[in-house]
């Protein structure tokens, strides 16, 4: 890429983000758009445009909201866990903006007045000349320059180490706070009891209400044993479908008295998709099919508590620290038998994974680690390849039938700036679904632990295959005759290519926090999506409201795309510095635009109260350490005779993690009791607590011992809630 390309990609980005800001503002104060742009503030019960937001002209009045919001306004709106992201967000600004506050300063100048290097060995062949002297590669080797690289990286992992010391120390407040709230939360008073032994004698539920019982005698309630609802559940779907698109017929005949009063009863066919068939009534058919269905799904659920129990439960205890003290605690003398854990939330709950055995979950695990494994080496080469092909030089090579049009200034700029970037975005988009099905296949109990290990082996995934699989790929490529004839030489070509990427990094990076969080802000295919369906789908409120529904923020993606950037920022923020600047830019514009989002548009569809910064945390210091590996390689190729200064630096991280899981971990895995004593406003209604964890296809009020017990309204939130979950997962 030479430099115009780049200042054409650099440019165009930021254009397009100036143009997408603008139209944010201009869309957001439109009639109409406020379910859109404002639907967390709507379900709420809030004014949307509170602070004359609609009447202002200033079309940064968005930024001076965000930057003014404090973090117990974003705890109010969007929870623990969207505060432990803005944590995030924040810890690694400061990480690059301390690096970049001296590391700019001092190695620049250091690299930019080497008089030593020819532009023979440049980070764009040449092409790039400008961005090459301003990094290390321009450094002569075994040059005393290399002093000021040896400090600077040095001085990069002092400064994660200490931010996310303070980062930790903070979530660990957050997350106290939050389990000490005098609310009653439902999952404080319950646990997760799995791998129950087989019964002998007695049905599943005696068993276990009798074990727990004599363990704690004064302070247990109740259990729920797990049950196998797959059949229940699918006629309870039926039903459910039979009432919406009866309310869906309704809507329609009552439209349709507006232009005659009489009406018009809306028909379809009944056979395959409505295309054939009979013609029938579908107010009456409906009807007769939710009275016909009824019946048979009260017979399934007697069926289904009776018959199909499960060898797992969910028990109740009368206050939370018996329940934090029953989830941290050995209840039987073999691992495999009565596992205890924290319950999650009931709109967490994977129930198809919690009768899953001991042994069946370990060899599950290892399956899917199995499948990642082979799925990151097999993408590999597709991304490899498209770092290779996506070259203009490459592709003039392999369709020689383009070079007519690639030669043309305007269109070799235009593809030089976004082909390789965009057709990388492009493939990484298809994995996160199938990695989130592998995660859940490995018998996961909760949606939020699923959705973490989705995200971690994400990040893995992206590290292996867009950092080092385009490092390796565009140089191997490159490469390949020398390497043939000195095979030997592969590490010192590998190595020294490192700079030789930055422009391309530098271009991801920009692309992706310009284009990227300017349609984030600006929602403009949801907005689209939505008044195509509101006009042609939508009948009922209902409809309308799936419609909008706006979803939660998405951590299962958002989360290792930002630790992949921080990941490429990190291990060239000593090679090529310019990259830092970049960096913040990324983060601190992605704090602002989705701190605005947070705020105001999304709605959480779940609470962990801070488990995720774990593994945020984690995978940071993966990004630290393969960032010092990667310089003590670098050092090498230089053949810098001090290189071993660096290697006490992957040891102090490994020391550093040992000493924050020893002195943090322990919490995010189990509630302290000290946290679970604080007093409640209120005694709890612990029938409310049971009541909350029944699945919906077994509610029946007529029995309580034999059928689950109906359960109450639900809040307008936790509806809509389960509304964005629903279009989530379609």
């Amino acid at each position: 890429m030479d430099f115009s390309s780049f200042l054409t990609s650099l440019m165009t980005s930021f254009i397009i983000f100036v143009v997408l800001m603008f139209l944010f503002t201009w869309l957001s104060r439109r009639e109409g758009n406020e379910v859109v742009y404002y639907p967390n503030r709507i379900l709420k019960g809030m004014d949307p445009y509170e602070g004359s937001r609609r009447h202002t002209r200033n079309p940064f009045a968005w930024i001076s909201e965000a930057m003014s919001s404090t973090e117990a306004d974003v705890i109010n709106m969007s929870g623990v866990d969207s505060a432990v992201y803005f944590v995030f967000l924040s810890t690694v600004l400061g990480i690059l903006f301390l690096s970049g506050l001296v590391l700019l300063p001092i190695l620049l100048p250091v690299a930019a007045t080497d008089p030593g290097v020819k532009f023979d060995n440049t980070t764009s062949k040449g092409a790039f000349n400008e961005l090459d002297r301003l990094s290390m590669g321009h450094v002569q080797e075994n040059s005393l320059r290399l002093w000021a690289f040896i400090v600077a990286t040095y001085w990069v992992s002092v400064v994660t180490y200490f931010l996310l010391w303070k980062a930790y120390k903070h979530v660990c407040k957050l997350r106290a706070v939050a389990l000490m709230s005098p609310e009653v939360k439902a999952e404080q008073f319950a646990i997760l009891v799995r791998d129950v032994p087989p019964a002998k004698g007695e049905t599943r539920k005696e068993q276990v209400d009798s074990y727990f019982q004599s363990i704690y005698p004064d302070t247990f309630y109740r259990s729920m044993v797990v049950t196998d609802n797959n059949k229940v559940n699918k006629i309870y779907a039926e039903l459910e479908g039979y009432k919406k698109k009866l309310a869906r017929a309704e809507a329609i005949y009552v439209e349709s008295k507006k232009e005659n009063p009489e009406g018009i009863r809306p028909t379809h066919k009944t056979g395959c998709l409505g295309l054939i068939g009979s013609q029938v009534d579908s107010i009456e058919y409906y009807n007769e099919k939710i009275n016909e269905t009824i019946p048979i799904l009260a017979a399934e659920q007697k069926i289904t508590i009776r018959e199909k129990q499960l060898p797992a439960a969910l028990v109740f205890f009368t206050n939370r620290v018996t329940a934090a003290s029953a989830s941290q605690s050995l209840h039987a003398p073999f691992v495999d038998r009565w596992t205890v854990l924290d319950a999650p939330e009931s709109c967490q709950l994977l129930r198809n994974n919690l009768h899953k055995g001991f042994y069946q979950r370990l060899i599950r695990q290892y399956i899917i680690y199995f499948i990642v494994f082979l799925t990151i080496f097999f993408y590999m080469i597709p991304i490899g390849l498209i770092s290779a092909f996506t070259t203009l030089d490459n592709l003039r090579k392999l369709l020689p039938f383009l070079k007519p049009i690639v030669e043309q200034r305007a269109i070799k700029t235009v593809l030089e700036a976004y082909l390789p970037q965009v057709a990388l975005i492009v493939f990484l988009a298809l994995l996160p679904k199938f990695l989130l099905f592998l995660s859940k296949a490995e018998g996961i109990p909760s949606e939020s632990h699923a959705t973490r290990a989705a995200s971690g082996k994400y990040f893995y995934f992206s590290v292996l295959n867009v950092f080092i699989g385009v490092t390796i790929g565009g140089t191997l490529f490159d490469s390949l005759k020398s390497i043939e004839k000195d095979p030997n030489s592969i590490i010192t070509v590998l190595a020294s290519s490192l700079p030789g990427n930055a422009t391309f990094f530098l271009t991801f990076v920009a692309l992706k926090f310009f284009v990227g969080y300017g349609l984030e802000l600006s929602r403009v295919v949801p907005l689209i999506l939505f008044h195509l369906k509101r006009k042609y789908m939508c009948k009922t409120e209902a409809e309308i409201k799936e419609a909008w529904a706006p979803g939660d923020v998405g951590y299962a993606t958002k989360v290792p795309n930002d630790l992949l950037i921080i990941t490429i920022v990190l291990c060239y923020s000593v090679i090529a510095p310019v990259i830092i600047p970049f960096g913040v830019l990324y983060f601190g514009l992605g704090w602002l635009v989705l701190r605005n989002q947070v705020l105001n548009v999304y709605v959480p569809t779940y609470e962990s109260n801070g488990q995720w910064w774990p593994h945020m945390y984690t995978r940071i210091i993966a990004a630290l350490t393969l960032y010092q590996v990667t310089m003590l390689g670098y050092f090498g190729v230089k053949m810098f005779i001090y290189t071993a200064v660096l290697i006490p630096l992957p040891i102090i991280s490994f020391i550093f993690v040992f000493i924050c899981q020893k002195k943090f971990y322990r919490f995010f895995q189990s509630s302290a009791l000290e946290v679970a004593s604080r007093d409640l406003k209120e005694l709890p209604n612990l029938e409310r607590v049971y009541r909350s964890y029944l699945p919906p296809s077994l509610c029946d009020e007529k029995h309580e011992d034999e059928k689950f017990e109906k359960r109450e309204d639900h809040r307008l939130d936790d509806a809509l809630n389960q509304a964005s979950r629903t279009i989530s997962s379609v």
